[in-house]
């Protein structure tokens, strides 16, 4: 059930994500979530850490409201975007700034449209590219126009389906560090919850956790979390 259904509850938080015993099994009977419990603090750089068929995915797929559970309560007053491994297959346009003008709000003028654009596109280092075509850009490139489009569209959670699978270590590294910066920013700081394989990206994390076989663990610090994954046998965090 959503919150919704479910507003006695006394303790589900103010504000945030929060899943409370979450089960969901797919239509075929593949249980992809089992009683998984977990809540986001506030914002920040949160990451998830599992192998693939973890369940990672179906609970994006909750979160953002594309499916619901089949039990438990999901509490989530923030406005989620998705952003996938593939960036091109959420860039439509023709040109960085037509393409930001799809997920901005439809009541802006002409003008504040504009502006907006160049703002987002100024905060993930894409600045001055709005008439930039497409086809011309990097697949690090493209991926921080995504991250712009999920700007636009005033979305205050990002989850993040490994976005930096398919990039060379340089894109791999602009990514990271421009979420970041967005989920640390002084005004409107972002949330992000980023699934990952690399244990290297967990340096950069506020807080991780672990998935396996349906199951969230515990959120813990980054470094902690690393360390204790390093001593797992060979294949235990990682493909």
């Amino acid at each position: 059930m959503t919150i919704q259904e479910n507003k006695a509850k006394k303790d589900i938080p103010k504000s945030g994500l929060r899943f409370e015993k979450v089960s969901f099994t797919w239509p075929s009977g593949e249980k992809a979530l089992n009683k998984c419990s977990f809540s986001i603090p506030g914002p920040g750089l949160w990451m998830i850490v599992g192998k693939n068929g973890s369940g990672k995915s179906t609970l994006f797929r909750l979160i953002s409201g594309l499916i619901q559970p089949n039990e438990g309560t999901i509490y989530c007053d923030l406005k989620p975007a998705l952003m996938f491994q593939n960036p091109d297959h959420q860039i439509l346009l023709p040109t960085c700034g037509s393409d930001l003008l799809l997920n901005l709000p439809k009541q802006l003028t002409p003008q504040q449209r504009k502006l907006q654009i160049q703002v987002c596109l100024k905060n993930v280092g894409l600045e001055g590219m709005a008439s930039r075509p497409i086809h011309t850009l990097s697949g690090g490139q493209k991926q921080r126009l995504a991250l712009a489009g999920a700007l636009a569209s005033e979305a205050s959670l990002l989850l993040l389906d490994e976005p930096t699978a398919l990039l060379d270590p340089l894109s791999q590294k602009n990514v990271l560090s421009t979420v970041k910066k967005l989920c640390h920013r002084p005004n409107s700081p972002l949330t992000a919850l980023w699934i990952t394989h690399r244990l290297a990206e967990l340096n950069h994390a506020d807080g991780a956790i672990v998935m396996k076989k349906g199951c969230l663990g515990s959120l813990k610090p980054s470094f902690e979390l690393k360390q204790l994954l390093k001593r797992l046998p060979r294949g235990g965090a990682e493909r």
